[in-house]
């Protein structure tokens, strides 16, 4: 079953239904587990593959089971023991090709279920008072349906605190009403928008491998640099938008993950809007942990902004890297910790240079936020190339133009991006400027009807006009 498809829309309809049927947690979970082994079922039919998933989950369990009796002792050969296990799953290509498992298995959303069961150990350690989560539980928060196999990364508090709640979240018809118009446009996003920039993409890609003039490639190279974080977007945010929605139908509240991302006029800030639940999870249980252990050994103030700087580059390289097993994820890791850790180096230096107040006017100054914003959206794409790339698509795309040409091509795609993005907000803003006494008109509910039915018109049209499958969800892979 293909995500953000109309077989999962229904399937996570039909879900919601059944688990409304009774306001009783018991009820309640024993329909989202057997959704959960349903959807596991519709997405691979033989049980036999589900063999490594489930060691690889009792392993886990095993553990935090011991860390509630307090053998703490677990975490220091327990933990390196677990990422072992999921380095070897995925088949990482720095371990020796012998000794992985050499018979098809199941693995998607092993990424995410890895976070899950680190953060139950790592927390079950901190905790004061040890707290005894059954196994059921622990089943329904790793492999709850709607967050299996792209995310959002929900900690387990959270979801117990709406799944075994007694009182579950109200459900009225304006809930109702908003998760629809949610999944609407979660629909659209991943069915029409990422659709069409990946049929631009791949045209761009098809044109930049073939004897065309130069004029011609540099156009398909231009449409390559700007439209791959459009369709990352539209695919991703759909997607997500859809599962939030129907986990929020099952009365349970899912963590935002975007926030309109490429409104960001600098790296971090970026990283702080885009997967913000990936983010948020490694600067809580790498980036903290680091810097922290950094300072104790090293307590100096003057090199205290610098360790941060370090502490930066290795929480995103591991992000990078979590995202693929090949060596293009190294690169991709090398990438964006680098530009995370330069952004910072960079306000250091202004910091130290202008000073501080100084500093916050230039960093406010409407200009200056467009130029950050565009520079932003182009460092994105470039690094996206060791996403979405093989080293062979790399070396075509990249050799069929000059060094002077690609530099060319980036400078434009910056101010273009520069000039594109800051109209979008402007437009936004006057949009936005319109109000009522109930607020912005644009967010009105009558506005919102319209909006979503108009989107759901569009998407059933072109998706029938056009008869052409909408891409995979592209963190699935993960």
């Amino acid at each position: 079953m293909d995500t953000a498809s109309f077989q999962f829309l229904l399937f996570g309809l039909t879900a919601a239904a059944l688990s409304n049927f009774s306001r009783s947690r018991v009820w309640r979970s024993i329909v989202l587990l057997l959704a959960s082994v349903a959807f596991l079922g519709l997405l691979a039919q033989d049980p036999t593959v589900f063999f490594p998933l489930a060691g690889f989950l009792l392993l886990g369990y095993g553990g935090l089971i011991l860390l509630e009796r307090g053998r703490t002792g677990f975490l220091v050969w327990g933990i390196p023991a677990i990422i072992f296990v999921y380095v070897w799953l995925k088949k990482y290509t720095f371990l020796p090709e012998e000794i992985f498992l050499h018979f098809p298995y199941f693995t998607l959303g092993l990424s995410y279920i890895f976070f899950r069961v680190l953060q139950l150990l790592i927390e079950a350690n901190d905790a004061q008072e040890k707290r005894h989560i059954g196994f059921g539980a622990y089943l329904l928060y790793t492999l709850n349906f709607t967050t299996l196999i792209s995310g959002p990364i929900e900690r387990y508090d959270e979801f117990a605190r709406d799944q075994f709640s007694a009182e579950p979240l109200p459900l009225g018809p304006r809930v109702v009403g908003l998760q629809l118009e949610r999944i609407v446009r979660g629909f659209f996003k991943v069915n029409v928008l990422a659709m069409l920039f990946d049929m631009v993409r791949a045209d761009a890609l098809a044109q930049m491998a073939q004897p065309l003039p130069t004029s011609l490639k540099l156009y398909a190279a231009f449409k390559l640099i700007l439209v791959y974080p459009l369709f990352l977007y539209g695919n991703f945010s759909g997607y997500i938008d859809i599962v939030i929605a129907l986990a929020r139908l099952m009365r349970i509240r899912l963590p935002e993950n975007f926030d309109r991302p490429f409104s960001s006029s600098s790296v971090l800030e970026f990283w702080g809007r885009w997967h913000m639940t990936l983010s948020n999870w490694i600067k809580t249980y790498v980036y903290n942990p680091l810097l922290l252990a950094l300072m104790r050994r090293f307590p100096s103030v003057t090199l205290q902004p610098f360790m941060g700087v370090f502490c930066f580059f290795v929480t995103f390289f591991l992000i990078g890297v979590w995202h693929g097993r090949t060596s293009e994820f190294i690169v991709f890791g090398v990438l964006t910790g680098g530009g995370i850790s330069i952004n910072k180096l960079w306000q250091l230096g202004l910091t130290g240079w202008m000073s501080r107040k100084r500093y916050k006017t230039l960093a406010a100054n409407s200009i200056y936020i467009a130029f950050g914003r565009g520079l932003n959206f182009i460092w994105f794409s470039f690094t996206l190339f060791w996403f979405w790339a093989s080293w062979k698509q790399i070396g075509t795309t990249f050799g069929s133009l000059s060094v002077g040409g690609w530099l060319g091509l980036w400078l434009a795609a910056w101010l273009v991006a520069t000039a594109v993005l800051a109209l979008w907000e402007r437009l936004r803003a006057v949009l936005l400027s319109f109000k009522t006494a109930d607020g912005p008109v644009l967010t009105s509910r009558y506005a919102r009807v319209v909006y979503a039915s108009a989107l759901g018109a569009t998407a059933f049209v072109i998706t029938a006009l056009l008869n052409q499958p909408a891409p995979g969800i592209v963190y699935r892979a993960f």
